[in-house]
């Protein structure tokens, strides 16, 4: 799949939110083994809830905080990442072949 075949938009409003947009079928089964639902599903789960849920949280840190921390959680996060990628199996280091076998 290529880049070009989705793409994430931001609808404005209050609160905004992320949407999916492109252009696929069966390409989506193919390469994700799941369906286009599914794919939504995941991407509202995960960019639209999780991923915004996170930055709400370091919002409310940093306000009631302060952002002089904000070095030493994003070098704990990065060397945490590292430690992970050391410990998975090498296909799914740094995202791994999303491709099923046929």
């Amino acid at each position: 799949m290529d880049a070009q075949d989705l793409r994430v938009e931001l609808r404005p409003g209050n609160p905004s939110s992320m949407i999916l947009r492109g252009t696929y079928g069966q390409q989506i089964h193919e390469t994700f083994g799941t369906t286009r639902q599914g794919v939504r599903w995941r991407f509202q789960h995960l960019f639209g809830q999780a991923y915004v849920r996170a930055f709400e949280t370091i919002v409310f840190i940093e306000a009631t905080f302060g952002t002089e921390l904000r070095d030493y959680a994003i070098r704990i996060s990065k060397e945490r990442y590292a430690l992970r990628q050391k410990a998975a199996p090498p296909d799914l280091r740094n995202g791994g072949d999303t491709k099923k076998p046929r």
